[in-house]
C-alpha cells in the first residue's frame, strides 16, 4: 500500500523502518493515525518482518496531536471525543502487541500523542538533545492515547503524577535517568543506533522465540506473577518444538551464525 504520511521502508534481515511524515512537527492527524494503523496491521500479518523502527522525518519524531486541526474541529469535538479516544488507544494498542520488537528512534521532540506512540513501543533511543513530555493540562486536556497508563508503567506513578500534573518537558538524560527511555546517543544518531539494536535483533535472535519473549513479558507484566509464570510456561513449550531451535543448537555447537527461519 502507498502512504502519504508514513514512510514504509524494507531493509535487510526483515528489517521495517516506519517514518511519520507530517511536517513540520509530525503532527498527529487522522489521516497519519489511520495510515499508522494500517501499516501495523500489515506489518503484524508479515512472517518475514523481524524488527520495526519507528521514528519521525526531519528535526522531530512528533509533536502529539494536530491542533489545527483539532481548532478546525473545536464545535465537534465533545461529540467527537469517544471516536478519537478509541482510534489512539486501538492503533498504539496494535503497535504494542506486534509479534515483532518495535523501537522508537526519537529526535528532537516526542511530546503529547508522539510520546504515548514511543510508550506503545517495546524500546526508547533517544538523541541528547531530546524533549519529551505529557503537556496535555496545560491545554485544558489530559494524556488520553494511553499516556496515563503507560508512563505510570514506565517510570513508576509518583513520576507520572509528576510528569501529568505539571505537563513538564525533560530532556533525553533525564528521560534515561527515569527510565523513560532505554539508551541516548548524540542528537542525530538516533536512527543509526536504533537500526544497529534492530538488525542485531534480527540476524541473532530466532524470531518464534523473541515474540514468544514479548508476549510473555508484556503479559506478565500486565498480570499476577502466578499468571505471569503458567503464560510462560506456554510461550516456552511454543518454541520447544521450533526448527529454530534445532538450528540454534547446532549453529552453536557448529560455531556458526544461526539462520532462523521463523519456523
Amino acid at each position: 500500500m502507498t502512504y502519504e504520511m508514513l514512510g514504509v521502508k524494507k531493509e535487510e534481515d526483515g528489517v521495517v523502518i516506519l517514518t511519520l511524515k507530517n511536517p513540520p512537527v509530525n503532527a498527529l492527524s487522522t489521516k497519519l493515525m489511520s495510515e499508522l494503523g494500517t501499516a501495523v496491521q500489515e506489518i503484524g500479518q508479515d512472517r518475514s518482518v523481524r524488527a520495526v523502527i519507528l521514528t519521525g522525518d526531519g528535526q522531530y519524531f512528533c509533536a502529539g496531536a494536530d491542533l489545527k486541526e483539532m481548532a478546525g474541529k473545536a464545535s465537534e469535538l465533545k461529540t467527537e471525543a469517544p471516536k478519537i479516544v478509541e482510534t489512539g488507544h486501538r492503533v498504539y494498542r496494535s503497535l504494542e502487541l506486534l509479534p515483532q520488537p518495535v523501537i522508537a528512534a526519537v529526535n528532537g521532540l516526542a511530546i503529547g500523542g508522539g510520546l504515548e506512540m514511543a510508550l506503545a513501543c517495546d524500546i526508547r533511543i533517544a538523541g541528547d538533545t531530546s524533549k519529551v513530555g505529557l503537556p496535555e493540562v496545560t491545554l485544558g486536556l489530559i494524556p488520553a492515547y494511553g499516556g496515563t497508563q503507560r508512563l505510570t508503567r514506565t517510570v513508576g506513578l509518583p513520576k507520572a503524577r509528576e510528569l501529568i500534573y505539571t505537563g513538564q518537558l525533560i530532556g533525553g538524560n533525564e528521560a534515561l535517568r527515569i527510565g523513560l527511555v532505554n539508551k541516548v546517543v548524540p542528537a542525530g544518531q538516533e536512527l543509526r543506533a536504533a537500526r544497529d539494536m534492530a538488525h542485531t535483533i534480527a540476524q541473532k535472535s530466532a524470531p518464534l522465540a523473541v515474540s514468544a519473549a514479548k508476549k510473555s513479558l508484556l503479559n506478565g507484566f500486565e498480570t499476577d506473577i502466578d499468571h505471569g509464570l503458567k503464560g510462560e510456561a506456554e510461550a516456552f513449550q511454543a518454541v520447544v518444538g521450533s526448527e529454530d531451535l534445532i538450528e540454534g543448537i547446532s549453529a552453536q555447537l557448529e560455531r556458526r551464525p544461526p539462520k532462523f527461519a521463523g519456523k
